[in-house]
């Protein structure tokens, strides 16, 4: 199973979100559009939000310094967060006021085709991102279904970027409906209507990622098919008669291990050394992500 690239996803959905955003931008002028101009800004603040992690993508892949002996991996946990905060803020906020403008100064729609068109190509686009964050995901979904990945996942780019295109894509069949509405009905308020709703759509989908996240940055393990492959290997190792305790924790893609094992008799210091270090060997060629690994031998837990 090969790792996920998380740079080819934010790539898939950059570029998306911008020509959607300038097409929506467009449209939302020429119609007057709340739920329009509510994507408009979705858009735009989407855009904004992968670069944002690209940012996150480069400031993690520093190397360690004496200031930060374990390097700068939990860099893009911080900029994941803050991108939850800018869909939370910019996006949801704004629509939900936007909506409710649209409420008490109602406006008719105008040139209603220019908007359906538009919705119907951002779609378009906007599955093409999720296409391409779905390649990536599929690559350590490991048989688990949606939800229980993006619990479980440590990618948080991917899971940010995952979490903007369904949250996209769900508002643009929103603001599809709303414009629908208004268009049949005669009705403008069903445009606001739609702003709103899009509005807490973001709302509850950037908590969602928040909360994800924050797990992250306070230091979580492994993922547990990980950790469960990782208990697999170190018993299997004839070396090792007892693994009392196995430790992992997330810095970006890298991981840290601390292992607790009582290991088979050796005839002397240096032979349990020499066990240690091939141990250790096999383990960072079966585990590439481990970038540092501390292994403690002893005879109780």
């Amino acid at each position: 199973m090969s790792a996920p690239d998380s740079l080819k996803s934010i790539l898939f959905a950059f570029f998306a979100n911008l020509s959607i955003a300038a097409a929506k931008g467009v449209a939302a002028l020429y119609t007057g559009s709340g739920a329009m101009l509510a994507e408009t800004i979705h858009s735009l603040a989407d855009s904004g939000n992968q670069l944002l992690l690209v940012l996150g993508l480069k400031q993690s892949a520093r190397p360690a310094t004496e200031e930060h002996p374990l390097g700068f991996g939990k860099s893009i946990y911080f900029w994941s967060f803050l991108v939850a905060i800018v869909l939370f803020s910019l996006g949801g906020m704004f629509s939900i006021y936007e909506g409710v403008h649209k409420l008490q100064h109602p406006e008719p729609l105008s040139s209603a085709w220019v908007a359906f068109a538009v919705l119907l190509f951002a779609i378009g686009a906007e599955s093409v991102s999720l296409w391409g964050c779905m390649r990536e995901v599929n690559k350590e979904r490991a048989g688990r279904n949606l939800p229980r990945w993006f619990r479980e996942s440590r990618t948080s780019a991917l899971i940010v970027v995952f979490g903007e295109d369904i949250a996209a894509l769900a508002g643009l069949v929103l603001a599809l409906a709303a414009v629908s509405a208004a268009v049949i009905t005669g009705n403008p308020d069903w445009d606001a209507y739609g702003t709103i709703m899009i509005g807490v759509l973001l709302i509850v989908i950037a908590f969602f990622i928040a909360v994800e996240i924050k797990a992250l940055l306070i230091g979580q393990s492994a993922d547990p098919s990980v950790v469960r492959q990782m208990r697999e290997f170190l018993a299997g190792q004839p070396e090792v008669q007892n693994l009392f305790n196995l430790l992992t924790v997330h810095f970006g893609p890298d991981l840290m291990v601390a292992v607790k094992a009582q290991l088979t008799e050796q005839p002397s210091g240096d032979d349990m050394v020499r066990a240690i270090n091939r141990i250790e060997a096999a383990f960072r060629q079966r585990f590439p992500e481990v970038r540092w690994l501390f292994f403690e031998p002893d005879n109780v837990d």
